[in-house]
């Protein structure tokens, strides 16, 4: 079941509904569904949702309606260093910070930073940012987990941390600007429901970016190259923190372009995720 919000026609107004295949999103608005909170936070999210899609409600083709980031009032944090493709990555920007990247890779306590607050998280189909002070920035294809304000894993969706690599080279500290900017995460363009590990651990990864029309970068890994569970992740990221919205982490990266790469004004970059479905933004300057 993928839940997600959209907007249908020239309605500015968030609706809550179902994706049907590629085809259409069943409106549960009219049943009275107006958030995803509630449903996020039953006992059986892709039960509660279920029973919905089963009643006479209206039916609108996918190619109508614009879909919105599937976060209400979540934070966002993301995970690093989880694949080793992602340690190498991050050692090599940066001798004076190399000694960290290694050492969180086989410690006991992972990375985990904020990324972003919800309103600032980008939609499928609007555009990602690349920072005007920066010279060298990437996107980061990302397995992404929802969880409820219980901690509990409820669902999936596809992420995008956006990353200014010469700025957190460049100093460690410099982490959160070259993270944490406007347009700097994009996520959906649904949130699957339900809590597979097996299931989503066996998921590929694939992105493409393309720059006038022509494939510039493609890469793919398995969500299965991450190190860690997904319930340690979770658990560190509730660790003495009380998130009432419940919140989305990031997993981490396992993709990761050459060094000489460089992402530029109106590259598309284009994420999907097997199962789960496609998360397409351009690039714009922030």
């Amino acid at each position: 079941m993928k839940l997600c919000r959209f907007t249908h026609g020239s309605s500015h107004d968030a609706r809550i509904g179902l994706a049907d295949g590629d085809h259409s999103v069943i409106d549960l608005t009219p049943a009275g569904v107006t958030r995803m909170f509630p449903s996020l936070e039953s006992e059986d999210p892709a039960g509660a949702v279920r029973k919905l899609a089963l009643a006479t409600l209206p039916r609108l083709p996918i190619a109508s309606v614009k879909f919105l980031a599937p976060v209400e009032q979540q934070e966002v944090w993301a995970a690093g260093v989880t694949y080793l493709r992602s340690k190498t990555a991050r050692m090599e920007e940066s001798d004076f910070s190399a000694s960290a990247y290694d050492r969180v890779y086989d410690a006991a306590r992972p990375e985990i930073f904020f990324k972003s607050m919800p309103e600032k998280v980008v939609a499928t189909g609007d555009g990602v940012g690349i920072r005007k002070d920066a010279t060298w920035n990437v996107p980061e294809p990302e397995f992404t987990l929802v969880m409820n304000s219980q901690g509990r894993i409820v669902g999936c969706t596809i992420g995008n941390d956006m990353s200014s690599r010469d700025i957190e080279g460049e100093n460690l500290l410099y982490l959160p600007q070259a993270k944490t900017y406007y347009r700097s995460c994009a996520a959906g363009p649904w949130i699957l429901l339900g809590a597979d590990a097996l299931a989503d651990r066996n998921r590929t990864i694939h992105i493409t970016i393309s720059r006038d029309g022509a494939a510039v970068f493609t890469g793919e890994t398995k969500v299965s190259q991450i190190k860690r569970s997904f319930e340690e992740l979770a658990g560190y990221l509730f660790r003495s923190q009380v998130f009432a919205h419940g919140a989305l982490l990031l997993t981490g990266t396992g993709i990761v372009p050459a060094d000489t790469f460089t992402l530029q004004l109106g590259d598309v970059v284009r994420i999907e995720i097997e199962g789960i479905g496609v998360l397409e933004n351009p690039v714009v300057v922030v």
